[in-house]
């Protein structure tokens, strides 16, 4: 049977959360998706069309509790490939019904059932082949694949017909299936892992063969395809691609597990032939093989607000064994799975985080860093790649991690856009924390970008350890610009707490800012009109 564990219950309003949080309850990995004007949920959505579009390329299954209709006038434009579509369902604002509507080859009526009997109901399924015989046999079970859809379909229309089927392999899921059985019968349940081009047969393939390559070039793909094809095998029943521990960082063999369509192992138990097949008498978990390349990916959350995150930083979050950041981060990045590790530490703990993070990459697991903004402005992306750099000699595994860093969007760029366009024209990002520098530099820096007359975003304006910093540094803003320039405050930007306000130069002081602040002092040429700041294209 198949089992889910992360969905999307999507509600339009507070009147369907109490049926949201029975459905979480039960698939507790989930999140409620709410509409942001509307409800409070896990995760905010503005667009209920544009979202549930996002989630279903994105592979992730339904539960929308909200009518049918609406669910399928949404979705209709991304209905193309049957076999490749997730689960979607809709379920009533009151729990009264669960109506399956896509999905059947990946489990809908499976997840509507159990949906159904969370909420003491009957599932409204209505194909023919599952009402019939109680089991879709288009959809078998993790560890299993079908080998033609199309042959697949025959299948079912004649058993419909009034034809019995024998069952030759093993199939448990089908023990207690109402299927009209006879021994001899002309059609069969073949469960095999080689080829079988008999037209009669639905022929289901168990993910039962490993590839183990020991040689490792550009011809990967290929060597292993001609060595399932000398043993007859089908490309579907293969469930692993293993490679020697110091091939794992080689591009090849990436890009031929994604071609194989198989996770990509790694093991010093390779045989030292170029490739051997091992066949096992039932499916194979490839999580019990070796160890995976671990993965290290830095993301920045944006502002604060979950619409300003990059769908890209969303799935590595979603994709995480292991999350690593500022509490305050890691509580803005949240909820999280039960099976996600969480590590929690004080925001001066950058280098110690960064090391942590290797480490634990190190052993095969899927690692996020998470920053506010963007992770490579002032943040943990130059954390983690100095951590890198200084432990080139002393952990060389560090370096067969694959690292990826994701943009995000900087408080900079977010304070600039609700006040319109003041970093319109050229212009530098400035910290005004002197932990990692001298004071002596930060003012050489501020005098210099006075000079070049350009706009200035001012990040760490000012702490409880720092009383003194910010106004010493807009002295010297005054000394090249005039008390009229704009100067955009923006603090808390993309949080419930945002307040923005535009002052001018001669107006500013410290006490209008602190540390939560993104200061923008625009260059000679920077105007307003009406309630917007800009700085004008032409110079």
């Amino acid at each position: 049977m198949k089992t889910f564990s992360t969905l999307a219950i999507v509600v339009l309003g507070g009147s369907a959360m109490q049926t949201a949080r029975r459905i979480q309850a039960r698939f507790a990995e989930s999140r409620v998706h709410g509409l942001a004007s509307r409800v409070n949920a896990d995760i905010a959505y503005d667009d209920f069309g544009a979202h549930v579009r996002a989630l279903y390329a994105a592979g992730t299954p339904i539960v929308a509790l909200c009518s049918a209709g609406i669910v399928i006038r949404a979705l209709a434009p991304c209905l193309a490939d049957k076999q490749a579509e997730p689960p979607v369902l809709a379920v009533a604002q009151d729990g009264s019904a669960v109506v399956p509507l896509v999905g059947g080859m990946s489990g809908v009526n499976v997840l509507a059932r159990e949906i159904a009997a969370t909420l003491g109901v009957a599932p409204a399924i209505t194909t023919s082949g599952e009402l019939r015989f109680g089991t879709c046999l288009l959809a078998p079970p993790e560890g299993y694949a079908l080998a033609d859809i199309e042959r697949g379909k025959r299948f079912v229309s004649d058993l419909l017909a009034g034809e019995a089927t024998r069952i030759e392999g093993h199939a448990p899921w089908l023990d207690h299936a109402d299927l009209p059985r006879d021994d001899d019968a002309r059609l069969a349940v073949r469960v095999t892992p080689h080829i079988d081009d008999d037209n009669d047969s639905l022929v289901i393939h168990p993910r039962c063969a490993v590839a183990w390559v020991r040689k490792v070039n550009e011809s990967v793909t290929e060597r292993v395809r001609d060595a399932l094809r000398e043993h007859r095998l089908s490309p579907l029943a293969l469930a692993a691609l293993v490679a020697p521990m110091h091939a794992m960082t080689c591009d090849a063999l990436a890009d031929a597990a994604r071609a194989l369509h198989v996770p990509l192992r790694f093991s010093d138990d390779v045989p030292s032939h170029d490739i051997v097949i091992t066949v096992a008498n039932e499916p194979v978990d490839a999580q019990t093989i070796g160890r995976a390349r671990g993965t290290l990916t830095v993301i920045g959350l944006g502002p604060g607000n979950v619409d300003f995150m990059t769908p890209a930083s969303k799935a590595a979050l979603v994709a995480a064994q292991d999350v690593l950041g500022y509490e305050t981060y890691l509580r803005m990045a949240g909820p999280y799975r039960a099976d996600q590790r969480v590590h929690m530490t004080d925001n001066r703990e950058e280098l110690q985080r960064a090391r942590h993070a290797f480490e634990l990459a190190s052993e095969g697991r899927n690692v996020v860093v998470v920053s506010s903004g963007d992770p490579g402005v002032f943040a943990m992306a130059a954390a983690v790649l100095e951590a890198l750099d200084e432990g080139h000699a002393m952990h060389p595994e560090w370096h067969a991690v694959k690292l990826s860093i994701l943009p995000g969007v900087s408080a900079s760029l977010a304070t600039a856009a609700r006040a319109g366009a003041p970093l319109g024209h050229d212009f530098c990002v400035l910290s005004l924390s002197d932990n990692l520098k001298p004071w002596d530099v930060i003012e050489k820096r501020i005098r210099h970008a006075c000079e070049a007359d350009l706009v200035m975003a001012f990040y760490n304006p000012l702490s409880k350890a720092r009383p003194w910093q910010f106004d010493r540094a807009m002295d010297i803003v005054r000394e090249h610009r005039d008390a009229a320039t704009p100067v955009v405050l923006g603090r808390d930007v993309g949080r419930r707490a945002e307040t923005m306000r535009t002052v001018t130069l001669g107006e500013l002081h410290g006490g209008l800012v602190d540390m939560r602040t993104m200061v923008i002092v625009g260059s000679s040429r920077t105007r307003t009109i009406g309630e917007w700041v800009y700085t004008p294209r032409w110079y």
